[in-house]
């Protein structure tokens, strides 16, 4: 798997990661938790037919800055910030878990700059009735089986990557953790359902059946929230993160629906 080329812009002053691969109509992923500390086969699978643009979100592997954002108004800001000197304002968009929040606050507050839409689990709703799990309030060894279906495919993802400083790496998957609870915590409700009905873009949803952080009824609640074409997939034997576990099928998903 070859590597894909690395540069940097700045949000609001710090530097974020921006990694890019592949050939064809522009295509933005925003990660899920635990953000990309490398390159995923998913993302190869991608990039065959697309040029596949995915920004690291501030405080996450590759980027820094989260300590600015005090309030979720302030991160929203900074995504647009990123999403646009990534080149990605107007190109379909992909994103999961906490990014997938981050992807459709794009498409309800600046609907010119997202194209078409596929969500993978996101964040930013709740039911009472079938709350989320808090992932940081998990144990280190409950954790992974709450990410994926395969407990091994976050652990690979979250180990320190070739090059790594093995001293430093704790601290950062430290500071992702600490990013992610600075925008959703506690439990992920940012009260997105408000500005769900302001989503035109065709969307396409992805949840997988056995995500133990964020209950699969919500795709429904996602759907019947979105004003414009709506379709739910699920994706089988997959967690919360359905392109750890499932990378071939979700991304023959999401670029059907891209087609």
């Amino acid at each position: 798997m070859s590597q894909p080329a690395a540069t940097t812009v700045e949000v609001n002053g710090h530097p974020c990661r921006v990694w890019t691969k592949g050939s064809g109509p522009k295509l933005g992923f925003l990660a899920g938790l635990g953000g990309l500390p490398r390159w995923l086969p998913f993302l190869d699978r991608l990039a065959e037919t697309r040029t596949v643009i995915a920004p690291s979100l501030p405080g996450y592997p590759g980027a820094t800055g989260h300590t600015e954002l005090d309030s979720h108004l302030d991160w929203v800001l900074a995504v647009r910030q990123l999403v646009d000197k990534a080149g990605l304002a107007g190109a379909d968009l992909v994103g999961a878990s906490v990014g997938g929040a981050f992807a459709a606050e794009m498409a309800a507050v600046f609907p010119e700059r997202v194209g078409k839409l596929a969500l993978i689990a996101p964040f930013g709703l709740f039911d009472d009735r079938e709350p989320a799990a808090d992932p940081w309030a998990q144990r280190k060894d409950v954790l992974p089986g709450l990410m994926c279906a395969d407990a091994a495919r976050w652990n690979d993802l979250v180990a320190a990557p070739d090059g790594a400083n093995s001293v430093e790496w704790p601290i950062e998957m430290t500071r992702a953790s600490e990013a992610a609870a600075r925008a959703f915590w506690p439990l992920g409700n940012t009260r997105l359902e408000k500005r769900l009905g302001l989503i035109a873009a065709p969307t396409l949803i992805l949840w997988g059946d056995r995500d133990g952080l964020l209950p699969p009824s919500y795709a429904g609640r996602f759907a019947r929230g979105i004003t414009g074409s709506t379709r739910v997939e699920t994706v089988a034997n997959a967690g919360h993160l359905a392109y750890l576990d499932q990378p071939d099928a979700v991304a023959k998903a999401v670029l059907a629906h891209f087609a």
